[in-house]
């Protein structure tokens, strides 16, 4: 055999090798991790004094949250609403033996539940017939 047969043999080895390695090792996604933690239910929700309504926000209330493990208790606070969707507060479920926190979300309403467009035109919340400036989006 001469030397080019040699190198050319010894290349088609090589590749196939490296094919065949590479088709054994898991790629990054293929590769999975699960992490399993076991806690507890969560304390009884804090009394808090929930401020009045206020057109065009939706109140989220007070919750537990699972941090650096251990509950630690957040505050409500105010979220801007959404034209079309319900706010849905977090909450924790029990899941057989387990708790799963469930984060908030915004549910889309269904079409009869929306304002009508004619009733409230800026969306503040506020019916135009008691709206003293009925078409202001910046209102608050």
């Amino acid at each position: 055999m001469n030397t080019a047969t040699i190198k050319s043999a010894l290349l088609a080895a090589t590749v196939a090798a490296g094919g065949l390695a590479g088709l054994a090792l898991p790629t990054a996604a293929q590769a999975q991790a699960y992490i399993s933690v076991q806690i507890g239910p969560p304390p009884p929700p804090r009394a808090e004094v929930v401020p009045p309504p206020r057109p065009g926000w939706a109140w989220a209330p007070g919750h537990y949250e699972w941090r650096h493990g251990h509950y630690v208790w957040t505050r409500g606070y105010w979220v801007r609403e959404r034209p079309g969707y319900a706010y849905v507060a977090p909450a924790w479920a029990a899941q057989g033996d387990r708790w799963v926190y469930q984060a908030p979300r915004w549910d889309p309403q269904p079409r009869h539940a929306q304002p009508r467009h004619g009733r409230d035109r800026d969306r503040d919340g506020v019916p135009n017939r008691h709206d003293r400036r009925p078409n202001d989006p910046r209102r608050y």
